[in-house]
């Protein structure tokens, strides 16, 4: 069944806004169904395109599954306050991600993912390099080494900001895990490549074999190699990874669009 956006609906929005809205929508499906989600909780965000104060949202009570691009509310970075839209402003999604948004990421996507988040669990939660995924994730990291209590506070956010700094995920001690990217697509796929590289790590530390850690002179070529602009025309990976994934959601979920 193929569902139709009224005319009324897609006039009310930029092309730019619209699609921004439909990527988030997909992103909130597909991370229900890859079991990325935590019942309401969790946060992933967007700032509105062509407004720097103010990123996208879902209302509080929205379930990951039922998401559609006409439901987020646009709220303010500065001030939490709904902007457009209907619905209560979860407060430590704002505490999160507003400062985030601010100090440099267009998508914020948080979440308790479990193997991640077992992770984040240990003393030492680092992504071992013991395989071509987890080299090419592994310069891309950062890691919080303190829990400080359910974030409430935008000073939280901001200390989080600083600790990311200049990487694309964060690894919250004892809590989850944070991406960010310039596009829904890039945090979304680097969401899924986290979770699946520490699955295989914990898959692996189960055996209760000791790891074996690729040699250095392998880790930097594999780290030049995942850099090479030039290996593909086109789309990023991460965009075409995304856009595979739509195509699913397109089969299967079209009322996502709506």
């Amino acid at each position: 069944m193929q569902f139709r956006v009224s005319p009324k609906t897609l006039s009310e929005y930029s092309a730019e806004e619209w699609q921004a809205r439909v990527d988030l929508a997909a992103a909130h499906r597909l991370a229900f169904i890859q079991g990325f989600s935590e019942g309401i909780f969790n946060h992933l965000t967007f700032v509105v395109p062509g407004k720097s104060d103010r990123y996208y949202q879902i209302p509080f009570g929205t379930h990951w599954s039922e998401v559609t691009a006409s439901c987020f509310m646009e709220v303010g970075i500065d001030d939490g306050e709904v902007k457009r839209g209907e619905g209560e402003v979860e407060r430590s999604c704002y505490c999160i991600h507003a400062p985030i948004h601010k100090a440099q990421a267009k998508a914020v996507f948080h979440t308790h993912m479990p193997h991640a988040s077992a992770l984040t669990r240990l003393e030492d939660p680092r992504i071992k390099e013991i395989g071509q995924t987890e080299v090419g994730l592994s310069g891309a990291i950062a890691y919080d080494d303190e829990y400080t209590g359910p974030a409430l506070d935008p000073a939280e956010g901001a200390r989080l900001a600083k600790v990311i700094g200049d990487k694309t995920v964060l690894f919250m001690a004892n809590h989850g895990i944070s991406t960010v990217g310039a596009t829904v697509a890039e945090a979304y796929d680097m969401l899924y490549y986290v979770e699946r590289a520490a699955q295989v790590q914990i898959y692996a530390m189960w055996t209760g074999q000791k790891l074996k850690q690729l040699p250095a002179p392998v880790v930097e070529k594999t780290k030049r190699d995942y850099k090479d602009e030039h290996l593909y025309k086109g789309p990023t990976p991460a965009q075409r990874h995304f856009d595979a994934l739509k195509r699913m959601l397109d089969r299967k979920e079209p009322d996502y669009a709506t």
